[in-house]
């Protein structure tokens, strides 16, 4: 079976061909940097590492890039309530960013830049639609994109002109001749700090928020491409005004793939700063390990929007703690070299999954699968074959013991860490595995627990 995408232009399922065979480019566009990043924007950067994560599992030479938007109003507006450069803010929480994400295993892309990096490659580009009569200077001084002399604009978004409406970030004023024109560049105002103000032949000002991602995106991967991606909250406005952007300059399709995850929730509600329902990756990681919050993301399909609470963390936990319970103990030390055999019964599972738009959760069905298998054999075959697989997706790489006894693995022994114990312990138990279920006794006992078994069930104590 060959690689599906839900591709979010045409609204379906395709079959995945590549522009060259063996590689791809794929654009995401990244966090916008002048505050801590929230566990919503870890499920859309890690959506897309797992993404390239498989591609790369595929045989794919993959260049990925996510950027970073270093000019903004937002950003703007905290340097000067911080009293410091937008430089330093930026720097600083790219920084705090790099920190966050690594806890959670997502690795860096190939390329990242920074948006003010780009400024000079956003002037033509605005240079290239003012000549074909797509753009048009506007008498307050910016420079504005015509949308309905772009024909096909809302596409993307599947609403003609006449449904579309000027959207939160498309804010109508006098310099425009449509509502739904877009800001290109943005006239300075008097009272900006200076590092907010670039030179051009507009005047000074800067880029809009459109323009950056097409800019870095067709000068990193060129005027075409794979894939391009990010949040459903991106898919209209930004990157419907990318497309129009970027054809309307280039005269072909921006990206051939559109993939957009879905909304991170809290009360059925989208995580976001704007409605301050938000909580931050670091603060998240004082009571969860970086694994429990990957685990925790990935048991959800990318597509499909869930709901952010304590009680599905600590499910998590108890479910990655099942997973290294399988592990430890076992001989593993090769699995670093183990060539998946993607014909094997397993592996064939795994990898159907993942090939039918990166179906994560039976990706995950298998890892459990596959550690059942292992508490009732203790297969040492069966055991890496675990271990492999959850590479691909970044998870069960630690030392199963370091896991368990607390380590860099977890926040520390507490009730669901006990309980999940005793529920492998049961597992192995009804396997007839009495050695397994001996192991997990003796490690509880280790640790300070003493099991109380009876015909109701089992009970613990700190001894």
């Amino acid at each position: 079976m060959s690689l599906r995408l839900f591709n979010s232009l045409s609204r379906q399922v395709e079959p995945f061909v590549p522009m060259t065979a063996g590689q791809v480019r794929m654009y995401v566009c990244g966090m916008t940097i002048y505050d801590y990043c929230h566990v919503g924007h870890a499920r859309m950067m890690m959506s897309f590492d797992v993404v390239q994560r498989w591609l790369k599992a595929s045989g794919f030479d993959v260049t990925y890039v996510r950027n970073i938007t270093d000019i903004d109003d937002k950003i703007i507006r905290r340097a000067v309530e911080r009293g410091i450069t937008i430089r330093q803010l930026t720097d600083e929480m790219t920084v705090a960013m790099h920190e966050d994400i690594a806890a959670l295993g997502i690795e860096p892309p190939t390329h990242e830049p920074r948006a003010t990096e780009y400024v000079g490659q956003m002037l033509d580009l605005i240079g290239k639609l003012e000549a074909k009569g797509l753009a048009y200077r506007a008498r307050n001084g910016d420079v504005n994109y015509a949308v309905r002399k772009f024909e096909g604009y809302g596409k993307l978004s599947g609403k003609s002109l006449d449904q579309l409406r000027a959207g939160e970030r498309v804010a109508v004023d006098d310099g425009k001749q449509d509502p739904l024109d877009f800001v290109l560049w943005k006239s300075a105002k008097a009272e900006e700090p200076a590092d907010a103000k670039y030179p051009s032949l507009y005047g000074t000002g800067r880029p809009g928020w459109h323009i950056e991602c097409s800019a870095m995106a067709c000068s990193l991967l060129g005027e075409q491409f794979d894939i391009h991606g990010g949040g459903l909250d991106l898919q209209f406005p930004h990157h419907e005004n990318e497309i129009a952007q970027s054809e309307g300059a280039n005269g072909k399709p921006l990206a051939n793939f559109w993939l957009h995850n879905g909304f991170l929730n809290v009360d059925n509600e989208k995580m976001s700063k704007s409605l301050g329902n938000f909580f931050t990756i670091r603060d998240v990681l004082k009571s969860y390990d970086g694994e429990t919050i990957r685990f925790f993301v990935l048991r959800t399909h990318y597509r499909s929007p869930f709901n952010y609470s304590d009680a599905g963390l600590d499910d998590a936990r108890n479910g990655l703690r099942r997973l290294y319970t399988a592990l430890d103990g076992m001989q593993l030390d090769a699995v670093d070299a183990l060539v998946i055999d993607w014909a094997e019964p397993s592996a064939a599972r795994f990898k159907a999954a993942m090939d039918e738009d990166f179906n994560t959760p039976i990706a995950v069905s298998v890892l459990f699968d596959l550690a059942a298998e292992v508490n009732r054999s203790r297969s040492v075959e069966a055991a890496r074959l675990l271990k492999a697989l959850a590479g691909v997706l970044g998870l069960l790489q630690q030392s199963p013991k370091a896991y368990l006894q607390g380590g860099t693995g977890s926040s520390g022994v507490d009730a669901q860490v006990i309980e999940a114990l005793i529920v492998a312990r049961a597992e192995a138990k009804k396997a007839r595995n009495f050695a397994e279920a001996d192991r997990i006794r003796n490690e509880l006992t280790a640790m300070g627990i003493e099991l109380k078994d009876s015909a109701q069930g089992t009970t613990w104590v700190k001894a």
